[in-house]
């Protein structure tokens, strides 16, 4: 049934569904589980991923999808809504479909966005313990990063301390003289703390650390948290945990994780990671949940073993990439399915009326502020100002060789003309498009959008990446930046340009993938400027390197690795029920 959605607030709609949500035992009859294949933790379950794969391994694939989106306003234009309905909706029609979403950050939840679980009828459910922990993987992410911190500050101390016969006796290490002004991470906390991006550590005595700048990121942005969207197995997992470039010596070499010999304690935190966690929509289809958001400073993907176990699973999996299809999508194109070998058979471009006319020039949008009247009434000037930032979104995606489908994910605000608008532009441009409201109705809300699916997996697509590994590390920036973000050229700093280099210069680096760093909220560098800017260069100031993971990182623009919190934020709003016990205003 679904739910009024305009009366009930998300958590809600999540407490009525969840009186009615299969159990663990329910779930594993229901999906042809084994019994030792799925691992119970309290509502919710873990599936044993190297178990079901060895049992399926030469199992048929199911219909691989994709979801992205236009680039969004700061409140977001529902790929995870669409996600959540279009599973829904292909569940309607009588489909065996399940998904696989990123779990949601500690930080949006207690900010400004809110929890990343879907909403009012096309809700990821229980959505309490979906937006609060779930079953630890992110807590896991940050003990092994920061005992990687522990293990590198205190050898630091260390070796300030003793002398070199000192240190070898005592600590049975040979001196890594790691170059203070070179230490490359720093540490995680899973909330927006703008407070801790800039810090001084090691204050006091000689045996209180060693003194030096140091800094938080939030969890999601680890390097851990892109080693796991991309593993394949635990042995891939601790054999990258062991090559993290944690910083550099004095003489320019990395210290990498396997030199503090602390690779395997890390690996001894994140050994349940691997496994994904099992949900459900609010009409019952399982979805797992398993790796992280932040696709502007990471790889922000669901994982590619969720993604290898639905495709065993079901016969039509919904994945979900992060932010617009700039970013989200083109690391699942390029990235993504390059580390897995897995190609999609349709992407699905998430679209609003509200966002097209942010992109026509309509006032600004400030999330936690009521919107402008102009996007609540009919502006079909302001709208088709803003149809090219679309259309530019279809066009990368059809350079992938796939034939996207715009769901359009309708508001109760916008009109017949708007949407109609809306889909002729589409259409014009060679996509399928669907008008959806799944919000509302839930998968009855979704049947358009999922018969345009269904119909688009049945096609032939002839998927290519957009360059090849043998490109070089600047030409693969170039070529993104002019054919995925429409931008002119791209300028280097000079400290950018010698890194890049460097990398280019040595072999080893050959086949790290191309990991771009930018804000989400435009085509370009500046999140100012919206719709399709014209005639600009890309600027990059830096190169990170994420070692374990195997990406080069180009920096475009002023992103950090520590959002901050907002004045009116989100955790203000939500308590729990004394009576009860359970949690209220999660939205």
């Amino acid at each position: 049934m679904a739910y009024d959605a305009v009366k009930m607030k998300d958590w809600q709609i999540s407490e009525a569904a969840e009186k009615h949500m299969p159990s663990p035992d329910e779930w594993r009859e229901r999906m042809g589980l084994q019994k030792d294949e799925l691992m119970p933790y309290g509502r919710l379950a873990k599936l044993d991923f190297m178990k079901i794969m060895k049992r399926l391994e030469k199992k048929k694939d199911g219909k691989y999808i994709e979801v992205t989106a236009i680039t969004p306003t700061p409140l977001g234009e529902g790929k995870s809504t669409t996600s959540v309905g279009l599973m829904e909706g292909l569940g309607k029609l009588g489909m065996n479909v399940g998904g696989a979403l990123r779990q949601p950050s500690g930080g949006p939840t207690m900010n400004i966005k809110g929890t990343a679980a879907g909403g009012g009828n096309a809700l990821l459910i229980p959505m309490t313990e979906f937006s609060m922990g779930l079953t630890g993987d992110i807590n896991d992410i940050m003990n092994a990063h920061n005992l990687a911190m522990v293990a590198l500050t205190a050898r630091m101390q260390h070796e300030r301390n003793y002398n070199n016969e000192q240190l070898k006796r005592l600590t049975k290490m040979r001196r890594l003289d790691i170059d203070p002004t070179r230490v490359e991470i720093g540490w995680i906390i899973d909330f927006c703390a703008q407070s801790l991006r800039n810090i001084i550590i090691g204050l006091g005595g000689r045996q209180d650390g060693f003194t030096m700048q140091s800094k938080f990121g939030i969890a999601v942005s680890s390097e851990l948290m892109a080693i796991l969207s991309i593993v394949t197995n635990l042995a891939d997992l601790r054999k990258r945990l062991d090559e993290i470039t944690l910083a550099y010596d004095k003489a320019g070499k990395p210290v990498t994780t396997k030199d503090l010999q602390v690779g395997g304690a890390m690996t001894a935190y994140m050994r349940n990671t691997i496994n994904p966690t099992l949900m459900s929509t609010a009409e019952y289809q399982p979805c797992m949940v398993h790796a992280g958001p932040f696709a502007n400073i990471a790889v922000g993907q669901s994982s590619i073993i969720a993604d290898r176990i639905g495709l065993k699973l079901f016969d039509y999996h919904v994945t979900e990439s992060g932010f617009a299809a700039d970013i989200g999508f083109e690391k699942f194109w390029n990235v993504k399915c390059r580390y897995s070998g897995l190609k999609p058979h349709v992407s699905v471009l998430t679209t609003t009326v509200r966002a097209l006319k942010m992109h026509g020039g309509g006032p600004k949008v400030v999330a936690g502020l009521a919107l402008d009247d102009a996007y609540t009434k009919e502006n079909l000037n302001l709208l088709e100002n803003g149809i090219p930032n679309m259309m530019h979104h279809i066009n990368t995606i059809r350079k992938s060789g796939i034939k996207p489908v715009v769901c359009i994910n309708a508001f109760h605000t916008d009109t017949k003309k708007e949407l109609d608008m809306v889909r002729k532009y589409a259409e014009e441009a060679g996509a399928r498009c669907a008008v959806s409201r799944h919000w509302a109705e839930g998968g009855a809300g979704a049947i358009e959008l999922s018969e345009a699916v269904k119909e688009a997996c049945d096609e032939k697509t002839n998927f290519k990446f957009l360059y090849p590994l043998e490109m070089k590390l600047r030409d693969r920036v170039e070529t993104i930046a002019k054919t995925v973000y429409g931008a002119s050229g791209v300028s280097w700093t000079p400290e950018a340009e010698a890194k890049a280099k460097k990398f280019e210069a040595d072999p080893k680096y050959n086949d790290y993938a191309t990991m771009m760093v930018k804000t989400h909220l435009s085509l370009t560098h500046d999140p100012a400027l919206k719709g399709v800017p014209k005639n600009w260069t890309l600027p990059i100031r830096d190169i990170l390197i994420y070692s374990g993971a195997k990406f080069l990182c180009p920096c475009a623009g002023t992103i950090s690795l520590m959002p901050g919190t907002s004045s009116n934020p989100a955790f203000r709003r939500i308590d729990v029920d004394v009576k009860t016990g359970k949690v209220k205003g999660l939205f």
